[in-house]
């Protein structure tokens, strides 16, 4: 779970990188996540629920959850990876998370798996419920680029993973030629809200420093 592939490419023995752990992750993420909102805000829309679900479960969160738990020191880079900095990298950080819960899953079962994540998902949850219930980032982000940088973001699906009855979508956004949000999620629109989600909290950090 911990192996990137940049390590396993550079030993000469062969070593299964952590990129399936991080594909079965992300749908047992997915799951857990859905299945707490479901149960718990009966009074949400599926849209609502869905633009929740797709601020939880997200590079940008799930890489301040690995941190919390300073998870980029224990994982096996390659050397390249290592000097560039690869251990703070936000996309490797979400996908070693996701990885590592798809171990998890594996060693146990889902309920083991949502009584010891749970409790931090929740937390996370709770700072987007009222924020996502009607909120559209994509317009947002729109106002935000007009006003400021007289222009307007552009997205483009840059990966499709799974199956057809289960695909899920990568999207970049990007402004003025410039990447500064991703996000994934079960439709194109609902990834499309997580990346200008991400990048609308970027710029918003930015301004506040």
């Amino acid at each position: 779970a911990l192996t990137h592939k940049s390590y396993a490419n550079e030993i000469d023995i062969p070593v299964k990188n952590n990129e399936r752990f991080e594909f079965l992750g992300d749908s047992v993420l997915d799951l857990i996540v859905s299945h707490y909102m479901i149960l718990e805000y009966d009074d949400l829309a599926e849209g609502a629920l869905s633009k929740i679900r797709a601020a939880v479960v997200n590079e940008a969160c799930l890489a301040k959850l690995a941190k919390d738990i300073d998870l980029g020191q224990y994982l096996l880079l390659g050397k390249g990876e290592h000097l560039s900095g690869g251990r703070q990298k936000s996309s490797i950080l979400a996908n070693t998370f996701e990885a590592l819960v798809g171990a998890l899953f594996c060693d146990s079962n889902l309920e083991t798996v949502s009584k010891i994540l749970m409790p931090t998902l929740i937390i996370e949850i709770d700072k987007y419920k009222d924020t996502c219930k009607l909120r559209d980032f994509k317009s947002d982000l729109q106002e935000y680029t007009q006003d400021k940088l007289t222009c307007i973001p552009s997205y483009q699906v840059v990966g499709e993973m799974g199956p057809d009855h289960d695909k899920r979508f990568e999207v970049e956004v990007t402004v003025r030629n410039k990447v500064q949000g991703k996000g994934n999620g079960k439709s194109k629109k609902e990834a499309e809200q997580s990346a200008a989600m991400m990048a609308l909290g970027n710029y918003l950090s930015i301004n506040d420093e």
